[in-house]
């Protein structure tokens, strides 16, 4: 099969690409700067797309047979002003029109498009354990995440498959959320953030790259799913799992107060928590490799830099 992986050279795409490379599939991906960006270590075809405009995607489109779409500026790397937010917003709402607007021109069009989103798109919950058949949330997060994915609902009227994947936090040792919540436990000052008892829907990286090849392969997907373990933790828990595993110990607290201080609105994604279900996933059989958050830790520890392993007493097996 021909995949096409838009905005493919971030931490999923790049994921991705390997899993669906080393089972045989063609892979091609689209970066805004190919000629920048880093090498994969998987044979793939990368090609330009500025992600505003229609017309230069047409011939990838009519050469593929599925199509995954990442475009979205990243939510966690700065401060929520009201400019960035914006950015935050049109680059998910506007990549997947100029994507939707490609296919529709496109002389052979692929078999399915597989829309990231985010299980942000529920908003926060105290306990309620949450699947696919909950209601969408109604805060700033939830509403771009459902403008995210009605960007490219427009695919399912030309009678073509579209799966939506409602990512929780994608666990990596080698980027994303991971090494940031590593640092303070690396100084010896880990703990809860606030009150420590906000949900954690997380999901390894392999089994989100693994999810989304299975959703790719089994022509009977469609719809929404969630792609997070089928065991969230607390905060609490988390922190304590990865002190755990670092060796290191679990005892300053962050303060909530603090935390809405110096990250004003981006505290949310740290303060508010949600347990998604991946109720559709595991129904449809997919099998999670890592579906405990210990064991989830213990491996990403042994795919680190070794510096980083060494520093935490680790050996490659």
């Amino acid at each position: 099969m021909r995949v096409l992986i838009t905005a493919g050279t971030g931490l999923i795409g790049r994921a991705l690409a390997r899993e669906l490379a080393e089972v045989g599939h063609t892979v091609t991906v689209s970066s805004r700067n190919p000629k920048g960006a880093r090498p994969f270590a998987t044979p793939v075809t990368m090609i330009p797309w500025d992600t505003q405009s229609a017309e230069s995607l047409i011939p990838a489109v009519e050469n593929t047979d599925a199509i995954v779409h990442l475009v979205g500026e990243g939510i966690g790397s700065g401060l929520w002003t009201a400019s960035r937010k914006r950015r935050i917003l049109q680059s998910r709402v506007v990549s997947g029109q100029m994507l939707t607007e490609a296919v529709a021109r496109a002389g052979r069009k692929p078999h399915i498009i597989v829309q990231a989103s985010a299980v942000g798109y529920y908003g926060p919950h105290g306990d309620e354990r949450l699947d696919e058949t909950s209601p969408a949330g109604d805060d700033w997060m939830a509403r771009t995440a459902a403008q995210w994915e009605a960007s490219t609902a427009g695919i399912e009227a030309m009678a073509l498959r579209r799966v939506v994947v409602r990512t929780g936090l994608a666990l990596s040792a080698q980027a994303g959320v991971l090494p940031k919540m590593m640092l303070p436990f690396r100084l010896f000052v880990g703990g809860p953030l606030g009150n420590g008892r906000q949900g954690f829907s997380w999901i390894h990286i392999a089994d989100l790259a693994s999810a989304y090849r299975f959703l790719i392969e089994h022509p009977e997907a469609r719809g929404a799913y969630n792609a997070t373990a089928p065991n969230p933790v607390v905060n609490s828990a988390l922190g304590r799992a990865l002190g755990a595993v670092m060796r290191r110990p679990y005892w300053i607290p962050a303060p909530a107060f603090a935390m809405r201080l110096v990250l004003g609105e981006l505290s949310q994604l740290l303060l508010q928590g949600q347990h998604v279900l991946p109720q559709r996933l595991t129904e449809l059989g997919f099998v999670f490799r890592y579906p405990d958050l210990h064991a989830a830790l213990v491996d990403l520890m042994r795919r680190g830099q070794p510096s980083e392993l060494q520093s935490l007493g680790y050996t490659r097996s």
